[in-house]
């Protein structure tokens, strides 16, 4: 176990949440406005083409690809993987979820709610306003982003567990699922930068920094490896 690591991010995390905390520092609410009007001006009648293309990337069927690309990385990185075959990396994917749905947990319980800007500016342009079909701009509480947790749990396990390049895939992934939210107004930066990344950073290490992760990801592959056993075809018994 990594106590040094797990302590250094849950500093960081603690340091997160003082900045957005802190009522005399400002530089949170400052980046959240400016950021959301920024994109919020493009959200008009004049501009259909960038309307439905950020409705698009706001409708639950992104969601399956950003989740089919996860399960690709996945796949990319069991390939790429020289130390186990696919049972590993299921009890990885599987230890994953576990991960996830007891975090989620922890986030239905977080005392701190907002809204989204798009509802707490009166003024603010919806984007579902200018399209045709159902799309998500806005929340009643944004924060923290479950999109970001649910991302960042991804991009810890493949930053744990995967090479080079499969992480950096992750990465990228991260940013493409948490991006269209920030910019139809569904989410506050801070919701992400903050919120997602500081729960990240508080709980993810004592999973994946810890033996825990390992141990449950060996213990999955075994048993898996005991129902599916791997023939040997050259063995001449």
């Amino acid at each position: 176990m990594n106590l040094t690591r797990i302590l250094c991010l849950n500093a960081l995390g603690v340091l997160l949440i003082s900045t957005w905390w802190i009522p005399q520092f400002t530089f949170w609410s400052t980046v959240d406005d400016s950021v959301f009007w920024f994109f919020n001006q493009f959200i008009t009648m004049g501009n259909p083409h960038w309307d439905a293309t950020l409705a698009a990337l706001n409708n639950r069927k992104f969601d399956l690809f950003v989740i089919a690309g996860m399960l690709t990385i996945m796949c990319w990185a069991c390939v790429r993987d020289t130390r186990g075959g696919w049972q590993r990396w299921l009890g990885i994917g599987l230890t994953m979820v576990i991960t996830a749905g007891l975090m989620n947990e922890v986030v239905r319980h977080l005392p701190f709610h907002h809204p989204s800007p798009t509802r707490f500016f009166d003024d603010a342009s919806l984007v579902s306003n200018f399209v045709h079909f159902t799309t998500k701009d806005s929340a009643g509480n944004s924060f923290p982003g479950d999109h970001g947790v649910m991302a960042m749990i991804f991009a810890g396990f493949m930053l744990t567990f995967g090479d080079r390049l499969t992480r950096g895939a992750s990465i990228l992934l991260v940013a493409i699922a948490i991006a269209p939210r920030v910019m139809v107004g569904a989410h506050w930066v801070s919701d992400i930068m903050v919120g997602s990344l500081s729960l990240a950073l508080l709980l993810l290490p004592w999973v994946l920094c810890t033996p825990v992760a390992r141990a449950l990801t060996t213990w999955i592959s075994r048993r898996l490896g005991r129902l599916f056993p791997t023939s040997n075809k050259g063995d001449p018994s």
